[in-house]
């Protein structure tokens, strides 16, 4: 989500005239885009912004954005506490960003960056559809933050997918905090499954993905819809967050483990060969270590592709901050993070080992140190060596080699390169 509203801002700035330098220094305006999930995260925000303090104070001239999940509800409270940021404004509210852009211009006459550089350009694109959660789960400090769920007009996000196209997008991932829940808070309530078939529709889009899924919203028919819908991927983030059933009720989950466990049964049943990753929370107020075997004993049956592990950190104003003591040490949450890990590398080892051999479609997104990347649909990232150019082409791959982290392979016919197909 932020690097997709990220991109939003910049490409609002460059339509203004302005072009993106290497260096604050450089800037006139500097733009920070703020996660606060976690508190090591927002305590570096805050020391970005001492720092930003000084550079304000030596340069008066340059402008101080700052947005994302940093930026709550009480603005004018934000303004007192940081008066040299010139503008605070909420993620993904570029009205308000283009506003202040145009009073900007007025009153300035270097509506320019003379040191400029391109953003890297890629054939994928995040695109937000949904903002907020209703869910507050009780760790979560994003319902405080970005409120409650609004979805984007229906029009108005085909109507971004065709500018995205007209960019040389090929790949879209629609975003939300829930993004299961798109839709119903709109007039006629479409959902996610109508949303994926309409932009099934657009020629120029290849590859479909989306995330995250909140395992209570999940439906039977966006199940199907993957299934049947050509261009979405076999791909899918489902966050379970613990094993144990104690542990879940406190987080204010609001489904068992059975019903994860259940729920996941459907998922392969309806879409075989389909990918899953999740989120795991160690360390949360209470987790005894029969708690925590509980969990280990979950991923070790279900056996996802990816796990994304944290450990359990309070967040102030939050449920669980309000009600539990954290009373987890961190060492306790250092020894389970690493026996999560080990347990899901053992896991993504013997998951990826079965790609060697086969010849995969990879969209090419990039390069780095001399190979070109890109993903399968089941979302494995893929490196291959080649000397023309192949970005943005949909390339068959012959995979040699695999890790936990990443599969290596050959072109399978140089000849063959090509920009469609699926």
């Amino acid at each position: 989500m932020n690097v997709a509203e990220s991109s939003q801002v910049a490409e609002c700035l460059e339509t203004a005239g302005y072009t993106l330098t290497g260096t604050a220094k450089d800037a006139d305006i500097i733009v920070l885009n703020t996660c606060v999930v976690r508190q090591s995260a927002e305590d570096k925000v805050k020391g970005m912004l001492g720092m930003l303090k000084g550079l304000k104070k030596e340069y008066p001239h340059r402008s101080v954005m700052v947005t994302g999940c940093f930026v709550g509800p009480e603005i004018e409270k934000m303004h007192r506490e940081y008066p040299y940021v010139d503008i605070f404004f909420h993620p993904g509210d570029i009205v308000v960003l283009k506003k202040w852009i145009e009073n900007r211009k007025k009153e300035t006459v270097r509506s320019n960056v003379p040191l400029g550089s391109e953003r890297e350009k890629t054939p994928c694109a995040y695109l937000p559809i949904i903002q907020g959660c209703n869910n507050f789960c009780s760790y979560c400090i994003v319902p405080y933050r970005r409120g409650r769920e609004r979805s984007y007009p229906f029009d108005s996000i085909i109507d971004r997918v065709d500018n995205l196209t007209a960019r040389g997008i090929k790949e879209i991932t629609l975003l939300g905090q829930n993004v299961s829940a798109y839709g119903r808070d709109l007039p006629g309530c479409p959902d996610l499954a109508d949303l994926l078939t309409k932009i099934n529709q657009i020629f120029e889009i290849q590859r479909i993905r989306f995330l995250t899924n909140h395992p209570r919203d999940l439906s039977i028919k966006l199940l199907h819809y993957m299934r049947t819908l050509g261009k979405v991927c076999e791909h899918m983030n489902v966050a379970v967050q613990s094993g144990d059933d104690t542990i879940l009720s406190s987080m204010r989950r609001g489904y068992t483990s059975k019903y994860f466990r259940d729920l996941v049964t459907t998922i392969r049943n309806i879409v075989p060969g389909i990918s899953l990753s999740t989120d795991v929370i160690v360390g949360f107020p209470g987790e005894s270590d029969e708690q925590f075997n509980n969990t280990v004993s979950l991923l070790e049956d279900i056996r996802f592709d990816m796990v994304h592990v944290a450990m359990y950190s309070p967040r102030t104003g939050t449920l669980a901050w309000r009600k539990y003591e954290d009373t987890v040490p961190q060492r306790i949450k250092k020894e389970r993070f690493n026996t999560i890990e080990a347990v899901q590398e053992s896991i993504s080892t013997e998951l990826n080992n079965m790609y060697k051999g086969k010849v995969v479609d990879i969209l090419v997104e990039g390069q780095k140190k001399g190979k070109w990347y890109g993903r399968t649909r089941t979302d494995k990232l893929t490196f291959f060596e080649n000397d023309s150019d192949c970005m943005g082409m949909m390339v068959p791959v012959e995979i040699m080699k695999t890790s936990p982290w990443a599969l290596q392979g050959k072109v399978r016919y140089n000849n063959e390169l090509k920009e469609g197909g699926k």
